[in-house]
């Protein structure tokens, strides 16, 4: 897999753990230890992404 095609796979998973933060996050009910491991899982994606996009340059 080239870098660019895991950035853009990476990039897919940031989306859909946003629109699922978002989603939860209007839950009356949400969890806020999910949340919370929901919102480091994107970042740690988030952080993988720069890290590529810096090599690509």
């Amino acid at each position: 897999m080239t870098i660019e095609a895991r950035i853009r796979e990476l990039g897919n998973r940031h989306r859909t753990l946003d629109e699922t933060i978002q989603q939860e996050t209007r839950r009356l009910t949400a969890d806020p230890t999910h949340l919370r491991e929901l919102k480091q899982r994107k970042l740690k994606l988030k952080e993988e992404i720069t890290s590529l996009e810096a090599r690509t340059h």
